[in-house]
């Protein structure tokens, strides 16, 4: 006869999938207008300053702006410039009825922000949870061509990076020297993440998918002190 483990192993080997859910980090493009063309021209030169960044990206796409002015959009043209551009359209969000029955027309899924927790049952306590915490510590130079990523925890660099290096983490990133290369925290959705620099001089600077591109930091911002965080779904820049 067999054990209950061998029966869960033979349903388990005779299904195709499995459904299970999971957090991933995804770029958001905030569309203004509906002239497709323009928005190919100008995001393909965004892209040229950081193409391994945006190389097969997933995207998804925040119509409020064109919502708020009754904008009707050309989704198909929308999706094949993407396409061309080697992005990966994935949904819209903050959509008209309209927009969203011209979009799932073409393929794209709904999504919707979901920035209220639940209600936890009444008379059931609070879980506990310990969040993980493993910082990496770099003590050596980030030469060009170098990517160091810190897994489940804050990355922390005690000396320069060079133009060209890619700096990951989790949490967020330390840099006590010169940060030329990029800066992605928050890689997992982790909205909280920072970035601390003793200068900025990045060619791009990220946290939970959001990012900025070096010329679009700020003059003022340029060459000191700085931190990078999310506030109201902005990346703002801030002197230490």
């Amino acid at each position: 006869m067999a054990t209950d483990l061998e029966q869960n192993n033979a349903v388990v080997a005779d299904m195709a999938f499995q459904l299970k859910g999971g957090m991933f980090t995804l770029t958001t493009l905030h569309i203004i207008n509906n002239d497709v063309a323009q928005l190919k021209a100008q995001l393909s030169e965004k892209i040229k300053q950081a193409p391994n960044f945006f190389s097969n990206a997933p995207v998804v796409l925040d119509l409020k702006p064109t919502m708020q002015h009754d904008l009707n959009i050309d989704f198909a043209a929308l999706h094949l410039a993407l396409k061309e551009l080697h992005l990966v359209p994935v949904g819209i969000k903050n959509a008209s009825p309209e927009q969203i029955s011209a979009a799932t027309a073409q393929g794209f899924a709904i999504l919707r922000d979901s920035t209220m927790p639940k209600e936890a049952p009444k008379n059931t306590p609070a879980p506990q949870i310990t969040p993980k915490s493993s910082s990496k510590i770099i003590t050596t130079p980030v030469r060009s061509g170098q990517q160091i990523y810190a897994p489940e925890g804050d990355l922390i660099i005690i000396n320069q990076v060079s133009p060209g290096s890619e700096l990951i983490a989790d949490g967020s990133i330390h840099v006590y020297g010169p940060l030329r290369g990029r800066a992605i925290a928050g890689i997992n959705g982790n909205r909280n993440a920072r970035i601390f620099c003793q200068s900025l001089e990045a060619e791009l600077v990220s946290v939970a998918g959001d990012y900025k591109l070096s010329e679009d930091i700020e003059r003022q911002a340029w060459k000191i002190a700085a931190q990078i965080y999310l506030k109201n779904d902005r990346l703002q820049i801030t002197s230490l």
